[in-house]
C-alpha cells in the first residue's frame, strides 16, 4: 500500500513513518515545517536504511493539495498536519481554525477528487473536555474546553460528515491521550520550539540544564500524591495504532472512533521520579496554583483498541522515560544537534 502522511515529519508522524517502513508500506511525507525540522528526513534514512519521500506541501494551499495527489496512487491517508498547542490556540484561535480546519478540508476534497478512501485521523483526547468519569469510553460526551480541542472536534466532525455521505469512504479517528518518550535509536524524539506545553519535555529541558526548575499546577488535587494524573502512552506504541488502523480499514471497510492510552493513569510526580531514576538526574519542582481548566485525573479505556485493532500499550512509565532521556541527553537541543542533513 501507498500511504500519505501529512505532518509525517513532526513528532508522531515520524515515528509512525518509521512503523510504516518496518512493515513495508511505501509511505509518503507531506509537510511545511511549520512545527518540524527538514533534518527528521536524515535522521528516519539511518533508521530504515532508505530516506523517506518528501513533498513539501501547505494543506491550506488547495491547489498544492490537489496536485500533490494527482498520479500519486495512495491507498490511504495519515492525517497529523495540525497546530497543537492548547495556550498558544488561545492566543491565536483565527490561525487554529485555518490551519487545521481549512487544512482538514482540502484534504478530504483532494481525497475525495482523487479516490482515496481511507484515512487514519490523529484526533486527541481533548474532544472530551472534562470527563464525567474515568477511564473515559469512546462513548463519552464530546465537548471541547479550548479552540485546539475544537478545531479537533469539528475536524472529526467533517470526517463523520463526508463517510454518512460516501459508503465508499472510511476513515479512523485515533483519540490519544497523552504521547510521550522517543524511538529507542535516540535518533528522533519531541523537539518543541521554544517553552514546551507538555509535562514531559519540560522535564526533559530541566533534566538537560535548559530550565532551572518544573512548575507542577496544583498539589491539593485528591489524587494519590496530591498532583494531576494523566494516561502517558509511548509514542512508539501510539504509531503502532496508525498501521493497525490502516489494517483495520482494509480488513473491516467501516469507521471507527478509537481511544489510545494505557488504560492506567500516572501523576505528575510519579511521572518525575521515574525520570529521575532513568537519567539519573534530579528534577527540581515547585507547586504552584492549578491552571484555569484542568482537571484532577484523566485516563483512557483502551479495550475498544483492542477489540478493534489487536492493539495494546506496550511500554510502562519507566520505559517512556528512559526513551525520552536518551533522545534528550544525545539531543539536547533537539534536532540543531549532530548530523541529519536537510
Amino acid at each position: 500500500m501507498r500511504i500519505l502522511v501529512t505532518g509525517g515529519a513532526g513528532y508522531i508522524g515520524s515515528h509512525t513513518w518509521t512503523v510504516l517502513a518496518e512493515r513495508g508500506f511505501e509511505a509518503t511525507i507531506a509537510d511545511n515545517f511549520c512545527n518540524s525540522s527538514p533534518r527528521v528526513l536524515g535522521r528516519l534514512e539511518a533508521i530504515a536504511g532508505r530516506r523517506p519521500d518528501l513533498r513539501r506541501v501547505d494543506l491550506r494551499d488547495r491547489a498544492a493539495v490537489d496536485a500533490l495527489f494527482a498520479g500519486a496512487g495512495f491507498d490511504a491517508v495519515i492525517h497529523f498536519a495540525a497546530l497543537k498547542a492548547v495556550g498558544e490556540s488561545c492566543e491565536r484561535p483565527l490561525d487554529y481554525f485555518d490551519n487545521n480546519i481549512a487544512g482538514t478540508i482540502h484534504l478530504l476534497q483532494a481525497m475525495r477528487a482523487h479516490g482515496v478512501g481511507r484515512l487514519v485521523f490523529s484526533s486527541s483526547a481533548t474532544v472530551y473536555g472534562d470527563p464525567d468519569s474515568v477511564p473515559v469510553r469512546e462513548d463519552a460526551p464530546l465537548r471541547v474546553t479550548n479552540p485546539y480541542g475544537r478545531t479537533k472536534l469539528v475536524m472529526e466532525q467533517l470526517i463523520g460528515d463526508l463517510c454518512a455521505s460516501d459508503p465508499g469512504f472510511h476513515a479512523v479517528n485515533l483519540r490519544y491521550f497523552n504521547p510521550v518518550g522517543a524511538h529507542a535509536s535516540g535518533l528522533i524524539g519531541e523537539a518543541p520550539g521554544g517553552v514546551p506545553n507538555n509535562l514531559m519535555p519540560y522535564v526533559c529541558q530541566v533534566a538537560v540544564g535548559q530550565r532551572e526548575r518544573l512548575s507542577v499546577f496544583g498539589g491539593d488535587w485528591p489524587t494519590v500524591d496530591g498532583t494531576g494524573v494523566r494516561d502517558y502512552i509511548h509514542v512508539v506504541d501510539l504509531a503502532r495504532a496508525h498501521a493497525d488502523a490502516l489494517d483495520f480499514l482494509v480488513r473491516e471497510r467501516r469507521s471507527a472512533n478509537i481511544n489510545l492510552g494505557t488504560g492506567r493513569g500516572s501523576s505528575v510526580l510519579e511521572l518525575v521520579r521515574a525520570f529521575e531514576s532513568a537519567s539519573g538526574r534530579e528534577v527540581p519542582f515547585e507547586v504552584v496554583a492549578r491552571r484555569p481548566g484542568d482537571v484532577a485525573e484523566v485516563y483512557a479505556d483502551p479495550s475498544l483498541a483492542h477489540e478493534l485493532l489487536g492493539w495494546r500499550a506496550g511500554h510502562d512509565i519507566d520505559a517512556m522515560c528512559r526513551d525520552a532521556w536518551r533522545w534528550q541527553s544525545r539531543n539536547p537541543r533537539g534536532y540543531e544537534d549532530g548530523a541529519g542533513g536537510d
